[in-house]
């Protein structure tokens, strides 16, 4: 049965106990639970379901094999804090006001979890949060959430086990990625109630920057020459200022840190003495080399990937951890599986590290589904999918009506093998932290743009420079083809399609500051700098 978004309103003036009571007596007891498990900057291209020429990720394969892999994902505004806000909320950064890193998630609107409170699940969120500590996370019976970004070994950990805001913080001593999955297994295993459905995000930082390894991966890859991307050395002359003038690339931007030139800072002496047994001969190596020009680049691409994909490794692990206990304990029956990432990255594509632009790389989002008698094992979806679906999609399969202030659509009806007649065939995408009158990070220009099965058009609109792109004949994208007269007609077509969802979406202009939060929500904190900037050898 479905339970009508009317009871929405209810919820936001009554006692969360009287509308779980009256929503609970006229809910089917065979709900789908949800697992949904997120990571930070994982590309598709870093997975071996995806096609990946340099690492294998077997767990997430499973969820691929068992169920849907979507080929066309794609991302709101690649940045992870806008993410998070987008799939929480079911709209865009303009309609949520999580513009940038660094604004305040607004936590009164309504999000899905809180509707599938409504539904009668208890709902749970683990691991990484990143929108900001000045409020709990809201629509969540419990959570243990990361300070911040987090550090990848001994992270202190915001603990709400009621969900009313009452935190207590705990610090753990280990690798984050495995703590996070004990405290998702322990959550499963214990801490639920075995009579609700329950909805379950267990959000890993990795692989974020700066790519620490987990003390099992140390030394994986070694003796291993990660293949490079065609264009490690683009020099950009098929694109206009914003990719010439980006702060983003492997040759550059690097630090000390990232590198592991130097050892992260939270490392206690045991992990510090099996970190340097691990770099310290290798980095005596690097020294010794004197690298210079293209070698030195190749040797900060190696030293980069292989850091990566050790994060990855790690995750796909634990993933496997997670996907053995739900299959074992007869859970996997009757629970949905997600997979995802907030953005893609640039793993050396480009010459880059980072995500932002709207080129593929960072863009496009991973995305699995497997859900035992809904989905086809081993099917794939070629449509235009996004994060600002996930939340309709979430209410969807908990048998609610689709609120009307979402601006997404349910993927169930793809999942189960029936794609709408009008399902759309644009994309629309913006991003915003940049300012012109101070450094921000990375310096990517802000950009909207319309992707469509074959074509892409970019308007870096504070320079007022287009771009266009034929994806079909230059899918890595270094040429752009704005305004070569045989592309004349599909440009005009995507100048309009450009326009038309900016208006259905409601998109204001943007040409002032997006550091403002809501008025409601008070004064940005002043950034913190980020440490070490020494870029050996750049």
């Amino acid at each position: 049965m479905r339970v009508n978004f009317a009871l929405c309103a209810l919820f936001l003036v009554s006692p969360l106990t009287t509308v779980f009571g009256g929503v609970q007596a006229s809910i089917e007891t065979d709900q789908p639970n949800i697992v949904f498990i997120f990571t930070d900057d994982h590309a598709s291209h870093a997975m071996s379901c995806y096609g990946s020429k340099i690492n294998s990720t077997p767990n997430l394969d499973r969820i691929a094999n068992e169920g849907m892999r979507f080929d066309n994902c794609f991302c709101t505004n690649s940045i992870c804090g806008p993410s998070r806000a987008v799939i929480l909320t079911g709209k865009y950064s303009h309609k949520n006001g999580f513009l940038r890193n660094g604004n305040k998630f607004d936590g009164t609107q309504l999000t899905f979890p809180k509707m599938l409170q409504m539904a009668g699940y208890q709902t749970a969120i683990i691991g990484k949060w990143h929108l900001g500590e000045h409020m709990h996370p809201t629509g969540f019976n419990y959570s243990e959430v990361l300070v911040g970004q987090g550090p990848y070994y001994n992270p202190v950990m915001l603990r709400d086990n009621h969900g009313d805001g009452n935190r207590e913080r705990k610090k753990y001593t280990g690798y984050t990625t495995d703590i996070i999955t004990d405290l998702a297994m322990e959550w499963l295993k214990e801490g639920r109630n075995s009579n609700q459905p329950f909805m379950l995000m267990f959000q890993h930082k990795a692989p974020h920057r700066e790519w620490c390894p987990g003390p099992d991966y140390l030394h994986l890859y070694d003796d291993v020459e990660i293949p490079e991307p065609d264009n490690l050395f683009d020099d950009y002359s098929g694109r206009g200022t914003a990719a010439h003038s980006q702060d983003m690339s492997i040759e550059k931007t690097m630090t000390a840190r990232d590198l592991k030139l130097v050892p992260p800072p939270y490392l206690n002496q045991e992990q510090l003495k099996v970190w340097n047994e691990a770099y310290e001969p290798k980095n005596k190596k690097f020294e010794m080399a004197n690298l210079q020009g293209k070698e030195l680049v190749r040797w900060k691409y190696q030293r980069y990937i292989k850091d990566y994909l050790r994060c990855i490794a790690s995750v796909d692990d634990n993933v496997g951890r997670v996907l053995d206990y739900l299959d074992e304990s007869g859970l996997a029956k009757n629970t949905i599986v997600i997979y995802s990432s907030d953005q893609g990255f640039y793993l050396g594509d480009h010459g880059w590290f980072d995500k932002r632009f709207m080129y593929e790389e960072s863009y496009r989002q991973p995305l699995l589904a497997r859900w035992p008698g809904h989905i086809q094992p081993g099917s794939v979806s070629k449509e235009l999918v996004s994060n600002v679906d996930f939340a309709e999609t979430f209410v969807d399969i908990a048998g609610l009506d689709q609120p009307k202030q979402m601006q997404g659509a349910s993927l169930l009806p793809i999942m189960e093998g029936e794609t709408p007649e009008d399902w759309r065939q644009a994309h629309y995408y913006q991003y915003y932290e940049f300012e012109e009158n101070q450094k921000t990070a990375h310096m990517v220009r802000r950009h909207r743009g319309v992707r469509t099965d074959r074509y892409k058009l970019i308007h870096f609109y504070n320079l007022d420079e287009w771009e266009l792109y034929d994806l079909e004949k230059d899918p890595n994208e270094m040429q752009s083809v704005y305004g070569q007269p045989e592309y004349a007609e599909v440009q005009k077509r995507l100048e309009y399609e450009l326009n038309r969802l900016a208006e259905e979406l409601e998109v204001p202009d943007d040409t002032g500051s997006v550091s403002k939060n809501p008025p409601s929500l008070g004064k940005l904190p002043p950034r913190k700098p980020r440490g070490n900037k020494k870029n050996p050898k750049s």
